[in-house]
């Protein structure tokens, strides 16, 4: 075969693949310009957009996307409603019923993390075997933000004790100096920190195992961008969906460096075991993803959620219009599915498919 065939033939097989992965989807041609706010540093948990970025799947859905940080003085979310970003990605319900509530005129359009990866953490050895358990612990290390939202749920569903509260700053160093003591963490990121500062794992109990049921990383809009340009919020949300695809069961190497540009205080080796927890412990890739893809939402799951927080008092019944918190029409139509089951093929070894 000659070399102008093969590359013939090559370029065959790569479309192909294009069509099947839904990756040719949307105009080639126009590139509509699109700023996308995170809402912290550039890490793992933002893996999937910086792979659609960086391997051309935002391109190829006719979008030029320019990710914007968040970060500790950057505040990204009034710049949605102020129209001086496209999309935000946001932490998890709270913020779209608070939205709701105060009459901002944004909407979720998909949720990129089946599980809120916020978790309690303890010293091995001391107890603390069940998540029950913890209850008992003589001191919480826990934000103050913390204290206002999901700590109000432990209290309401598990029998968490205000007693147990002691600020937590972001510092490692108090609960690594008291082994009774228990901490807040993001269960992606504060583990990796604790084995480098205080050389063992810690126990980890991530939250939405036991009843937290928000959706997290969420991708919001504004309303009149779902009303007047469905079809950018469709390219958008899905050229994302098969960003996060390819960023956990494909090639990452070329997000990671854009991750690592933007954010020269992250590390190679911090990447590799958020990704590495964030499969084990199905932060992206669990539930109803597993069947309807990543990005799935279901108004059920939302309802569930808000009524948990009515109970917590965080909300009065009905004082949120769930209907206007999240639009379920870009997601849950299995896009990826056969996308990830190719990758996983080739991961495992098998023969390429013909």
């Amino acid at each position: 075969m000659t070399m102008t065939r093969r590359r013939a033939q090559a370029a065959l097989v790569w479309a192909g693949a294009l069509v099947a992965s839904g990756l040719a989807a949307g105009p080639a041609a126009a590139q509509d310009k699109v700023v996308f706010a995170t809402n912290w540093k550039a890490q793992a948990a933002h893996g999937g957009f910086y792979q659609a970025l960086a391997d051309g799947t935002y391109a190829r859905y006719g979008l030029a996307v320019e990710i914007r940080q968040g970060g500790p003085q950057v505040n990204n979310r009034p710049l949605l409603p102020a129209g001086k970003i496209d999309f935000l990605m946001t932490g998890n319900l709270l913020h779209s019923f608070d939205n709701v509530k105060n009459g901002v005129p944004v909407i979720t359009v998909a949720s990129l993390f089946q599980k809120d990866p916020q978790a309690l953490m303890a010293h091995p050895g001391q107890g603390y075997q069940r998540f029950e358990d913890l209850k008992k612990a003589p001191v919480a290390y826990i934000a103050k933000d913390a204290q206002f939202s999901w700590w109000a749920w432990l209290k309401a569903e598990h029998g968490f004790k205000d007693e147990q509260l002691r600020p937590y700053n972001y510092n490692l160093g108090p609960f690594l100096a008291n082994p009774k003591s228990i901490q807040q963490g993001y269960a992606v990121e504060e583990p990796i920190s604790i084995r480098k500062q205080g050389g063992f794992t810690p126990l980890t109990f991530l939250l939405a195992d036991h009843g937290y049921s928000t959706y997290s990383t969420t991708i919001e809009t504004r309303v009149d961008t779902v009303q007047k340009r469905p079809d950018l919020v469709k390219r958008f949300v899905e050229a994302s969906i098969l960003g996060w695809v390819h960023y956990l069961y494909g090639d990452r190497r070329a997000a990671d460096a854009l991750i690592l540009k933007d954010n020269p205080e992250m590390d190679q080796g911090t990447i590799d075991q958020s990704v590495a927890l964030m499969k084990t412990l199905g932060i992206v890739d669990s539930g109803d993803s597993l069947t309807q893809g990543i990005g799935a939402m279901k108004p059920e799951r939302i309802r569930d959620f808000y009524d948990k927080m009515v109970r917590a008092g965080l909300y009065q019944p009905g004082e949120v219009d769930l209907s206007k918190v999240a639009t379920f029409q870009f997601v849950n139509h299995g896009l990826g599915l056969d996308e990830k089951k190719r990758l996983q093929h080739k991961q495992a070894g098998g023969p390429k498919a013909p």
